[in-house]
């Protein structure tokens, strides 16, 4: 009887086990969106902490996996971005419900998405257009210059068509009169500005913030139009790993890759690494010549940030880049001899640059504080351009100190000190019209400077700044600054600003393309620093129409040189002049911005800028600047599928207008064009994939190179490019990303 009962026990046993390991959890995860309803989250991240497994949801929100044991589960399901839910289920219970809701950060970011990336902050005194994250992701943002495509406040082209050069346009001027700034530290200065915008990788980059106009006192004096300030990705963030990869028709191919680590609570960093190569001639205009050169570029950098128990953060880092470019003739090889036979180019930059920046707080709340930056930059050019040779080679250090002081909630004060100095070793030498000088120097600023700003609630902000700089070429340099913002209501918000901006002059960095030409460069000598007065308003509007709120945004700036440097083609057509303003040169532009969704995840913004560009020049008197389009208009559509599992993107640009120089079009004016764009993204748990086309209405600019038969004579010039250089493309990628 014993072993009977013993033997039925055993039995009961042996099933319980089988019940047991055949059991089968299944479960779902809903996220609760801010409006209050509830949707099943795909690809959300549920952990069984005693199995230690990791699954995820599928397209429903689902997901199941098999109990190994009868004892109690812990599950804890996530997403990136949004709260915890826990669900602890005993040795009976087999079914599992989560609910998680959308953290403030994520709904921040919600809004930033729902205008396509691309929004004008609240905030902010001064008009800043900001390009977040997923306004690079738009297109594909192969570099900074590539990510402007969708603002009509900046203009993007190439600077000849020969070196690749490519340049913006802020408030119809060049973009040598733009600050810009590596999150808040002076770049693309001097020698490196040329290329500059080619060695900063679109993804490396986590936002980018476009102000209007001369800005703030605190980094120098030298914006005019406004400071482009790049943020790029951090150390603290919860990507352990990112590879972003591309590939387009021409065979221009690209790698980034970027790891945030945080080694303990204090100290973390970021490794940011890039590849790219054109290894093929293009020459789709058949005038002999590549449209663009071939290339190769490698770009690495590393930045750190320590956040110490009591406040203190210091943050450093390094940056280095080597680019090798090859242009001119299709024939022309990195072999061929240097004489008459055959036309060619070659450019070399390096570069490196490190920076230390540490800030100590002052009081317990941190409203008063003292940091300082200290930035080094060296950076070094050999080119030659036909029978032209440039050799260049930059030092430059930047040293800013800064007291900050919060009073109470409507009024802070900044007082700081800084200093700049640039040393610049130049060799210019025309090997056939036997022209040959050296126009480097020693450049020195050391300067003060304070600003106040008044504070109340959302209602009023009042930035007020005055630096004031003493130059060792042009001796003293007095900034004032004034930048408001007032709210008539929470719908309405008008700004306005005034300020003074000075630059000295780096005439061959700042007109690379006139290397490229067959005529006499004239040498110069005294030549004034730049002088500019910018003033401006913009009003801004919010009204409820479509899933939220739309904007109408009017923008109105004026610039005023006081002083400025001429380069010249149209004075003496066997030589380029260089000279001192005399007489008067303005920029005036209008534009307007239009943002709404119309309904859920479908969103339009929709600009238009008109530029009225004028300047007094030999021989011409007061003439509209050449090259300047008169305006611009951008279309922008997006549509995202639920969780932006699909995205779609489209873009059309019009481009207006500009006046040719005389020597290529007497009276003439560049034709009206349209740009396309188009992008597919599909996102999966951890990777992206896009495909997408560029320039889809194939339109080019023909005869972008003068006397192109004749690349020796004095009328060979390829400086007047006023439209795209390469036709249709069409591209793919990936950008895959391991969260922690």
């Amino acid at each position: 009887m014993n072993s009977l009962r013993r033997l039925f026990l055993l039995f009961i046993i042996l099933l319980t086990s089988t019940i047991t390991i055949a059991q089968t959890v299944n479960g779902v995860v809903r996220v609760r969106k801010p409006g209050g309803g509830v949707e099943p989250m795909p690809h959300a991240s549920v952990y069984w902490l005693e199995g230690r497994l990791l699954l995820e949801s599928n397209e429903k929100g689902e997901f199941s996996f098999d109990r190994k044991r009868s004892d109690t589960v812990s599950l804890i399901a996530t997403f990136v971005g949004h709260t915890r839910d826990t669900i602890i289920l005993t040795r009976l219970e087999n079914r599992a419900e989560f609910t998680i809701t959308e953290g403030a950060e994520l709904q921040a970011a919600r809004v930033v998405t729902r205008v396509q990336g691309n929004f004008i902050s609240k905030t902010t005194p001064v008009k800043t257009e900001v390009i977040s994250a997923a306004g690079l992701c738009k297109m594909a943002c192969c570099n900074l210059a590539e990510s402007f495509e969708n603002s009509a406040s900046v203009t993007v082209g190439y600077s000849d068509a020969i070196t690749g050069a490519r340049q913006i346009r802020l408030l119809g001027l060049s973009g040598i009169y733009t600050q810009m700034l590596d999150e808040n530290r002076p770049i693309m200065r001097g020698i490196a500005a040329p290329f500059g915008l080619s060695y900063v990788p679109g993804q490396w980059l986590e936002s980018i913030q476009i102000a209007k106009g001369p800005s703030s006192v605190v980094n120098s004096v030298e914006a005019i139009t406004g400071q482009i300030n790049l943020e790029h990705r951090k150390p603290t963030t919860e990507e352990p790993l990112f590879i972003n990869l591309f590939l387009s028709n021409s065979l221009r191919s690209e790698a980034n890759i970027a790891s945030s680590l945080q080694l303990n609570k204090r100290l973390s960093t970021v490794i940011l690494g890039h590849f790219s190569t054109d290894p093929a001639k293009h020459d789709g205009n058949h005038d002999g010549f590549r449209d663009e050169p071939q290339s190769l570029q490698f770009n690495l950098s590393n930045r750190w940030l320590y956040m110490a128990d009591n406040g203190v953060q210091i943050r450093f880092g390094f940056k280095a880049l080597t680019d090798d470019r090859l242009a001119g003739e299709k024939d022309f090889r990195r072999d061929s001899p240097r004489d008459l036979s055959v036309w060619g180019s070659r450019i070399k930059n390096e570069g490196v640059n490190g920076y230390f920046k540490v800030g100590f707080p002052l009081s317990s709340d941190n409203s008063k504080n003292i940091a300082a930056v200290i930035d080094y930059s060296y950076h070094k050019l050999e080119s030659f351009f036909g029978m032209k040779d440039y050799y260049a080679e930059q030092n430059s250090i930047f040293a800013n100190l800064i007291f900050q002081n919060e009073l109470s909630e409507k009024h802070k004060y900044i007082l700081g000190v800084s200093a700049h100095t640039d040393s610049f070793e130049e060799d210019f030498r025309d090997r056939l019209l036997n022209n040959q000088f050296f126009p480097g120097r020693d450049e020195s600023v050391v300067g003060a400077y304070g600003e106040y700003t008044y504070t109340n609630g959302e209602k009023i902000s009042l930035v007020a700044g005055l630096r004031a700089d003493y130059n060792n070429i042009h001796k003293w340099l007095i900034a004032p600054r004034i930048n408001l913002k007032y709210a008539f209501d929470e719908k309405l918000v008008f700004r306005a600003l005034a300020g003074r901006g000075f630059r000295s002059a780096n005439i061959f960095p700042d007109n690379m393309g006139i290397l490229s030409t067959g005529r006499l460069i004239e040498r110069w000598d005294k030549l004034d620093i730049e002088d500019a007065f910018t003033y401006g308003a913009n009003i801004t509007g919010y009204f409820p129409l479509g899933v939220d709120d739309a904007s109408l945004s009017f923008d109105y700036f004026r610039t005023d040189f006081n002083k400025q440097i001429i380069v010249d083609q149209e004075y003496d057509l066997n030589k380029i002049s260089i000279y001192n303003l005399d007489g008067r040169s303005f920029t005036n532009t209008y534009q307007v911005d239009f943002n709404i969704e119309p309904f859920k995840r479908f969103t339009v913004l929709a600009t238009l800028r008109y530029t009225d560009a004028k300047v007094d020049l030999k021989g011409q008197g007061l003439v509209e600047k050449p090259l300047t389009g008169r305006y611009k208009g951008v279309l922008n559509l997006q549509y995202a599928t639920r969780m932006n599992i699909w995205t779609f993107d489209f873009t059309a640009q019009l481009n207006g207008p500009a006046r040719l120089p005389y020597f290529y079009h007497e009276g003439g004016y560049s034709p009206k064009y349209v740009m396309l764009y188009a992008q597919i993204t599909k996102k999966f748990k951890d990777l992206d994939i896009y495909v997408g086309g560029e320039n889809l209405t194939n339109y080019r600019q023909k005869h972008a190179i003068l006397n192109a038969e004749n690349p020796f004579s004095t009328g060979f010039n390829p400086t007047v490019v006023w439209g795209p250089l390469m036709g249709f493309k069409v591209y793919a990628g990936l950008r895959f990303t391991i969260f922690k």
